[in-house]
């Protein structure tokens, strides 16, 4: 490597996108350089952005794949609004996502991809590397296709493999930006291609090759160093939100000692939940990918009748077609997992894209009186912890939990502490023992209302279940009008008894005041940088952000009713709004919704902020 001859200009945070094609391997790319901050102690946050066709049409704009990571030396909660540096593979890529770049940015191009037929199909009238259109940016011209395939000529690559290395080269060019060592690259290759090695040898030479060019050419006057984070002691590693949501449940199933049992069917974006357990048979884990969405739910709940700690997950579309039987798994008061990666919608709507969508859904969404315990993890890595927390509600409840992601946080990473399994919670399944003589089907412990869980095959707990109305206590099969006022009084008094159970709703910032900002979900990280931005102007606003929906914390209430307005921050139509109006109504309900398949932009929601704060 090339001693650096720059100047070293000290950043806190820096936004860093890669788009390209969507076969250029811009995810592949952001993600290895993701992975290089995380080696080199920074904190980071990751969006992958692609589209949902497997093979767009190529250089257009519906075909960018992008892959943006926000990386610092203090906590980083967001992946960032406006990008410091856009790595651009073709004009498609530039065009669609200038409108992210800062001014004073730094754009680096790929000249060999800027040809006439393709500046034509992007939407550009003239080159925009020529029509000094990009002046106010940082802009930095490299034929790369042409040098990565120079590069590898004396290894007699054709020309095809060598032109699909090029996000090689760009990544090359940015570690010498960034001022990061190959060695970490270079050993992820040998590993990742130890049965190939060609291939290895392949994407180092041109990583080197694009990092010793950066090193040539006067267009890069600095480098950028961006030092670790000060982070707990500790073991980390860089994890996407649903490979924590796996292990998350695999924690759960250790803690309560039963055995792990997955029913899903593939649906973007949860698929790489189901793709994660599959690789841990190990511990115990089984995985049942099933023909379709019902048929991976009703799996489900037949393990759970069977004993395991039952999960299915899915994204909007496939929630509503387990919603009868997520039903069954209430009548039945079953402990069952269901985990909804949302996604825009309604019916296929964005498959690739995030929004909260699915609150209403995941509350009320089944025919009868039909409660389920609701939460939603905020970040990447604590959906592990959300994760784990929805099998211990649901086991200890012993019914429905549903957990909601999103693909921005399914799909994008964070820096994950890795817990020790000791502290964890513990969690304590109400089991039947053996020849209990005073077992009954459905007599409930009287503090929490929950019913106990017979194993099949554990002599003397034969019982009767399904999704008929059953009597209390004896569960037989019952009509009786009286009884089913008691059954469906009992089951939703179970549910919110829960809130016994789930800690205090916190707020961040004085506890009375003028504004108080709620947010929920995936939401978290853009709104707690806005509050805080708008806390260090000496404004009076607060935040409160809900993990807990059903029940909602028990001191909700109060912290609503000690604020003149209420914001609630949503990327939906007005979801948790309406449900909070539902539960507390009060005159001072303010919010903002953002239904775009986009995270929230910090400086959006200051304005929103400023414009409460401000009206009378």
């Amino acid at each position: 490597m090339t001693t650096i001859n720059r100047p070293v200009v000290e950043r806190e945070s820096v936004v860093v996108k890669f788009v390209g094609d969507s076969g250029d391997g811009m995810q592949f790319t952001g993600g290895l350089f993701s992975e290089s901050a995380a080696v080199a102690g920074n904190d980071l946050a990751t969006f992958p952005d692609f589209p949902s066709e497997i093979r767009a049409p190529q250089n257009t704009i519906p075909g960018v794949s992008g892959f943006q990571v926000h990386m610092g030396s203090a906590k980083i909660y967001t992946t960032g609004d406006l990008c410091d540096v856009i790595v651009a593979m073709n004009p498609a890529s530039l065009r669609s996502n200038l409108k992210w770049a800062k001014v004073g940015s730094t754009l680096l191009v790929d000249t060999d991809a800027f040809d006439e037929k393709s500046i034509e199909k992007a939407g550009y009238s003239s080159n925009p590397l020529e029509d000094n259109s990009l002046a106010k940016y940082n802009l930095i011209k490299a034929p790369i296709t042409t040098l990565t395939r120079e590069c590898l000529k004396d290894l007699g690559v054709d020309q095809k493999i060598a032109t699909r290395s090029k996000n090689m080269f760009a990544l090359g060019m940015l570690y010498f930006i960034f001022n990061r060592p190959l060695k970490p690259s270079f050993k992820f290759f040998d590993t990742k291609f130890k049965k190939d090695p060609t291939i290895a040898k392949i994407n180092k030479v041109v990583l080197e090759a694009g990092y010793n060019y950066a090193d040539t050419i006067e267009a890069i006057e600095s480098v950028i160093q961006v030092s670790p984070a000060k982070m707990t002691p500790g073991l980390y590693r860089n994890i996407t939100g649903n490979v924590a949501t796996a292990w998350g449940l695999l924690a759960a199933a250790e803690k309560a000692k039963r055995p792990l049992f997955l029913g899903s069917y593939p649906i973007t974006p949860a698929t790489e939940i189901l793709m994660e357990l599959a690789k841990h048979k190990s511990l115990g884990a089984k995985v049942f990918q099933a023909e379709d969405e019902i048929a991976g739910i009703c799996s489900a709940i037949g393990a759970s009748y069977a004993g395991s700690m039952a999960c299915t997950t899915t994204s909007g579309p496939g929630l509503s077609l387990k919603s009868e039987a997520i039903g069954l798994a209430v009548m039945t008061e079953l402990p069952l997992v269901i985990v909804d990666v949302q996604r825009g919608g309604p019916s296929t709507g964005l498959p690739t894209k995030s929004e909260q969508s699915d609150l209403m859904q995941a509350l009320f969404g089944r025919n009868g009186e039909c409660p389920v315990i609701v939460i939603a993890a905020s970040s990447s890595d604590n959906c592990f912890h959300y994760a784990y927390m929805a099998a211990k509600l649901a086991m200890e409840h012993m019914t429905p939990c549903i957990l909601l992601t999103d693909g921005y946080l399914g799909f994008g990473s964070a820096l994950f502490r890795d817990p020790k399994m000791a502290n964890m919670p513990p969690i304590n399944p109400p089991i039947a023992k053996a020849n209990d003589p005073d077992y009954r089907p459905y007599k409930r412990d009287p503090k929490t209302l929950v019913r106990q869980w017979a194993i099949p095959g554990t002599e003397g707990l034969r019982h009767r279940i399904g999704g008929l109305e059953k009597e209390n206590i004896t569960g037989a099969v019952s009509t009786d009008p009286l009884n089913h006022q008691t059954m469906v009084n009992l089951r939703a008094e179970k549910v919110a008894r829960v809130a016994n159970f789930i800690p205090d709703q916190e707020v961040d910032g004085p506890q009375k005041g003028d504004l108080l900002v709620v947010s929920w979900g995936g939401t978290f990280g853009g709104v707690h940088s806005a509050v805080k931005q708008t806390q260090m102007e000496g404004k009076k606003i607060s935040h409160a952000h809900f993990h807990y929906i059903n029940p909602l914390p028990k001191n909700t209430e109060q912290i609503l009713k000690s604020f003149k307005k209420i914001l609630v921050c949503e990327l939906n139509a007005g979801q948790f709004v309406n449900y909070l109006r539902m539960t507390y109504p009060m005159p001072s309900f303010y919010q903002f919704n953002k239904v775009q398949g986009l995270p929230f932009m910090i400086h959006e929601l200051t304005e929103k902020f400023n414009e409460l704060l401000e009206s009378k």
